[in-house]
C-alpha cells in the first residue's frame, strides 16, 4: 500500500497526516500519541475512527500538528485520520459518515468588537 496523506482542521489547529500499512503506531510531531496527548479522553477522540473501522493495528500514522489548543488539535487529527481511512478504503465511508466523523466543525472564536471588553460583553451600566 502506498502512503495516503490527508488534512484535518478544527478552530485554528491543522493536522497533516501520512498513513501507511504497519503495526499501529501513531507519531505526533515525532512523539508517541500517549506522550503528546496525556489525557485518556483526547486519546479516545483521536482513535475513534480507527476503532469504528476496526483497523487499530493495521496502519502506522505520522502526524504534523500545528496551531490551536489540545482539544482542537485532537479533533483536527480525528478528521484527518477519518479522511485518510476513506482514501485508503472507500468502504469505510458509510460507517464513519453515520457516526458524524466526516463533518468539519466550522465554529471559530468570535472576534472582539471595538469599544467592548470582549466579543459580546458590554461594560457595566451605570444609571448615575
Amino acid at each position: 500500500m502506498e502512503i495516503v496523506n490527508a488534512l484535518g482542521r478544527r478552530k485554528s489547529a491543522i493536522a497533516r497526516i501520512y498513513l501507511n500499512s504497519g503495526k499501529g503506531s501513531i507519531k505526533v510531531n515525532n512523539r508517541e500519541l500517549e506522550d503528546y496527548f496525556p489525557f485518556e479522553q483526547l486519546q479516545y477522540i483521536v482513535k475513534q475512527p480507527l476503532a469504528l473501522t476496526e483497523s487499530e493495528g493495521k496502519y502506522d500514522i505520522k502526524v504534523n500538528l500545528i496551531g490551536g489548543g489540545v482539544k482542537g488539535q485532537a479533533e483536527a487529527l480525528r478528521l484527518a485520520i477519518t479522511r485518510a481511512l476513506i482514501k485508503a478504503d472507500p468502504e469505510n465511508k458509510e460507517i464513519l459518515k453515520s457516526n458524524k466523523l466526516l463533518t468539519r466543525d466550522p465554529r471559530r472564536v468570535e472576534r472582539k468588537k471595538p469599544g467592548r471588553p470582549k466579543a459580546r460583553k458590554r461594560f457595566q451600566f451605570s444609571k448615575r
